[in-house]
């Protein structure tokens, strides 16, 4: 609706100018916004054009907005009138029929309805997870699998061209760790009395992966030491790999493919980072300082110069990053999205140095800052303790409560605010239920269509449909809602928040939810059938499309 509206202040603003009523200047790069006003008696929706416009006219803006609701004639039946607030704003008030029309509309694009052609030409890369491979997928991790496949699904969704990846960073002392952790395990169970390290990784997963271990060494020779640097290194490489595939398994049981796993390590053996360090040095922001390589951060925004290669030749994660986020450039991409858990904040401003030193504009990486996840069962915090190597898994989440179910509550709350996870609200088959709530209204539209087939009574032609029939406050309610899909989509895929869609998925089925109690679709009406009818496959559509959006399933019955 508000595109509908735009294009006809356009016409409008060019039938004053045929008119001579304002002057002739190019407003092909002409922007104004419309706005639901907050209060309903200013109408349905309001647009500040005539203050855009006033300096180009030199004129005043209420002169200006008198002139365009003159000329406003081409917006045809969809306006009852429209009036003039404020310094020049234009309120509108449509007739209901101009929302009751989008129902016809959506059927005909049916899966296609809300998509749009905004990002395209677009390249982007959306990062995310990527999780050391030094332990199983926890429950956090879950949240940012959620995201990044919703934001992945969105930018898509409104034609931008998306990849998905994961960066496995197997390059950093942490792989060494997880390489001494399991040779410990593995001579422990082989009968050694050494105590475990406190610093090593202690989960019930690495005695179950130095079980698994043991079986591949041949001959009677105890496990190799965890001093040996080759055998932890090849014990590391071992343990990773398992670890990798149980984390791309998990990620597929819960909906999520990503395109590529990218190797921290095939970033250094390329020398890409040794190509970051020349090209930033050519550009003259790498000096040495006690024997270490420094990059100039600072002149980029950041609070202080940043080490990239320390006195005792070790890289540091920054390098790596600076050389990987290069190399995605290199790749063709224009957009970089990364999903990082909040206590890692701090570091978005070097990046972002780095991103600008590089050549790039700073917007040019966005990072989506994802907060911690509480787990509840029956409102008592599940205990939980990292030292002790003891945590919930997402594959464990997954089992107990389901996918849809855990998707869908990972993305009811904007990402950087923390969550409450209920495992037992999200194995509830009510309507206290958020992702229950959403599809049941699904299976009641699909209910519908049911009864009425088994009634013998045809769908609708949506073309053929009589909308005046939908006379109710809140048939006009919900078709209005419906309406404003492709506008939620959109929003929620600018500002990289897949958490709007939940929240619109949730009033359109709370207004189906009070519908349904309350009137009856199938009657003996004829046309109101028909009509109310259509209304109710508008929902199941919309419902359809944007759980789509969040990797959730739409069922026909629950």
């Amino acid at each position: 609706m508000k595109e509908q509206l735009r294009r006809a202040l356009l016409r409008a603003l060019q039938s004053a100018q045929a008119a001579g009523d304002l002057p002739q200047f190019d407003h092909s790069a002409l922007e104004f916004a419309i706005e639901t006003p907050r209060s309903a008696e200013h109408g349905d929706l309001a647009a500040n054009l005539a203050l855009q416009l006033a300096r180009p006219c030199r004129r005043k803006p209420r002169d200006i907005a008198e002139i365009l609701v003159r000329h406003l004639a081409e917006a045809g039946g969809i306006l009852a009138k429209a009036e003039i607030a404020g310094p020049g704003f234009i309120n509108f008030f449509l007739n209901p029929t101009a929302w009751l029309a989008a129902l016809p509309h959506i059927m005909g694009e049916g899966p296609n309805f809300g998509r749009s052609a905004w990002g395209a030409g677009r390249r982007v890369m959306v990062e995310f997870v990527s999780a050391n491979p030094t332990g199983p997928l926890h429950v956090g991790h879950g949240r940012g699998a959620a995201l990044g496949d919703a934001l992945a699904r969105l930018l898509e969704y409104v034609g931008c061209s998306v990849a998905t990846e994961y960066y496995i960073n197997d390059a950093g002392n942490q792989m060494a760790t997880l390489g001494r952790s399991l040779l410990h395990r593995a001579q422990e169970l082989a009968g050694s009395d050494q105590a475990f390290p406190d610093n090593h990784y202690k989960g019930e997963y690495i005695r179950e992966l130095a079980e698994e271990y043991l079986k591949t060494l041949t001959g009677p020779a105890a496990p190799p030491s965890p001093g040996d640097q080759a055998a932890v290194k090849a014990a590391a490489d071992w343990a990773g790999a398992k670890i990798l595939d149980g984390i791309k398994d998990d990620l597929r049981v819960f909906g999520v493919e990503i395109d590529n796993y990218y190797s921290e390590q095939s970033l250094v053996d390329r020398g890409a980072v040794r190509a970051s360090f020349d090209d930033l040095k050519a550009r003259g922001l790498m000096y040495d300082n006690e024997g270490a390589l420094w990059f100039a951060a600072s002149r980029y925004g950041d609070e202080k110069d940043r080490v990239v290669k320390r006195s005792n030749g070790e890289t540091t994660y920054f390098a790596s990053d600076i050389a990987y986020h290069r190399e995605k450039f290199e790749r063709g991409f224009d957009q970089l999205i990364d999903v990082w858990g909040a206590d890692h904040h701090g570091y978005v401003p070097r990046l972002k140095a780095a991103i600008q030193a590089l050549g790039r504009e700073p917007e040019a990486l966005q990072v989506v800052l994802v907060q911690m996840v509480s787990l509840l069962r029956g409102g008592e915090p599940v205990a939980m303790s990292t030292r002790a190597g003891e945590f919930v898994t997402l594959r464990e989440v997954v089992d107990e409560v389901g996918r849809d179910a855990a998707r869908f509550i990972f993305l009811t709350r904007r990402s950087d605010s923390p969550l409450d996870f209920d495992l037992e609200v999200a194995k509830q088959k009510s309507l206290d239920n958020p992702v229950y709530y959403v599809q049941y209204a699904h299976t009641r539209v699909m209910s519908i269509l049911r009864k009425a087939a088994e009634a013998g009574v045809n769908l609708p032609d949506p073309g053929q449909v009589d909308l005046s029939r939908l006379g109710l406050d809140e048939e006009v309610a919900l078709a209005r809602r419906l309406g404003e899909y492709p506008e939620a989509a959109l929003g929620a895929a600018q500002a990289l928040e897949p958490h709007r869609i939940t929240y619109y998925l949730n009033e359109v089925a709370g207004a189906f939810h009070s519908y349904y109690n309350a009137q009856r679709v199938l009657g003996e009406d004829a046309g109101l059938t028909a009509a109310r009818l259509l209304l109710s496959q508008a929902v199941g559509q919309v419902l359809r499309n944007g759980l789509g959006l969040l990797g959730v399933s739409a069922p026909e019955a629950m």
